[in-house]
């Protein structure tokens, strides 16, 4: 994580917890990052630039398979999707490196951190943690499902709310005289029209803007792009959604906005490119011509086949977090050594 992305070596956890499920539980764990100084303000706002993604079982489960009906675009959505975040967070390596209270907190880190086996090291400071806070697993135990169900009413509350001001803004004419200048912009650029109101829904909520967008009769590439773009933005329901959850610390949303901005436009750029070489195009309307013929099946075979779907989803969501977290270790490996290697060369040629 540190040649890579400049974070600390326990921004790996906030990372895997956001592939596995998606956001907010990185802005939850970066916040408690931050709170227990485990971070610096400029670490946590690299470390949300880029740990901020969806989860694989909703690009692959609920927008491909739900929304396109096509299974198959599940890897075009989780790769682009994966590796513009992994652009931005190498991008963001650089945010506040020359920031005084970053460089004198890390200094002070560096300075007590110990020596010694890495094992035995994680070893250690897994214990003192512990002892540190000195909860019995009791109270452990309630104090992590009552935070989990208010983290679940939270995010319920904002899809809500933004779903309903989606609404009125429909319903008022408002999204219509918003999206007017956006319609101009998209017949310049020879984009369909009709992914306006789409384009305005997902800035606001990235679910509904996604499914409005599967539903307009546009071109294919151009809803593929919008809605890897959406994802990506993930909605002011998910921005306000970090907002709540960052209260408590230093770390400041300006970055957070600026890494959407970004991870918006290289993923939709990166969905047209890999679709262009043939990502996603194998078994695509595959599911389509299966559900012509369900109404025939009987609703055992009607669950079998949501079942079989179902596994499909999960076991290829599974299979890439493994594959993204052999690819960052590996990288990251690689990054060191030559980092050690160069080291290594420059004290030969001063002793020389």
């Amino acid at each position: 994580m540190q040649p890579l992305f400049s974070v600390p070596g326990v921004g790996a956890f906030a990372l895997s917890m956001g592939l596995a499920a998606g956001y907010p539980m990185d802005a939850v764990i970066t916040a408690r990052f931050r709170q227990t100084n485990q971070c610096t303000r400029i670490e946590g706002e690299r470390l949300l630039a880029f740990t901020n993604t969806a989860d694989p079982l909703f690009m692959f489960g609920a927008v491909a398979v739900g929304m396109f009906k096509s299974p198959a675009l599940g890897g075009l959505f989780a790769l682009a999707h994966y590796i513009s975040s992994f652009l931005v967070g190498v991008a963001f390596k650089f945010w506040g490196r020359r920031d005084p209270d970053h460089l004198r907190e890390v200094k002070e880190r560096e300075e007590v951190r110990p020596k010694g086996n890495l094992f035995a090291r994680a070893y250690r400071e897994m214990l003192t943690a512990r002892e540190e806070d000195g909860r019995p697993f009791g109270k452990l135990l309630g104090n992590a499902v009552s935070e989990s169900v208010q983290t679940i009413l939270m995010i319920s509350g904002f899809i809500v709310f933004f779903a309903v001001v989606i609404e009125i803004l429909e319903v008022s004419g408002i999204m219509a005289f918003l999206g007017w200048p956006l319609m101009e912009i998209y017949r310049l650029l020879g984009i369909h029209t009709g992914l306006v109101q789409p384009t305005l829904a997902g800035v606001l909520e990235l679910d509904i803007g996604s499914a409005q967008t599967a539903a307009v009769p546009a071109p294919l590439i151009q809803k593929l792009a919008l809605v890897s773009g959406i994802i990506a933005w993930s909605g002011l329901s998910v921005h306000a959604q970090v907002a709540s959850v960052l209260t408590h610390t230093d770390i400041r949303m300006r970055p957070y906005f600026l890494a959407r901005f970004l991870h918006a436009s290289l993923a939709a750029l990166l969905t047209v490119v890999l679709y262009g070489m043939g990502v996603g195009r194998t078994a695509q309307g595959a599911l389509a011509s299966v559900t012509r013929h369900l109404p025939m099946m009987s609703s055992v075979s009607e669950q079998e086949g949501f079942w079989t779907t179902f596994t499909h989803a999960m076991s290829n969501s599974f299979e890439l977090w493994l594959g993204i977290c052999a690819a960052l270790t590996v990288l990251s490996a690689g990054v060191l050594l030559l980092r050690r290697i160069r080291i290594v060369a420059f004290f030969v040629r001063s002793q020389g």
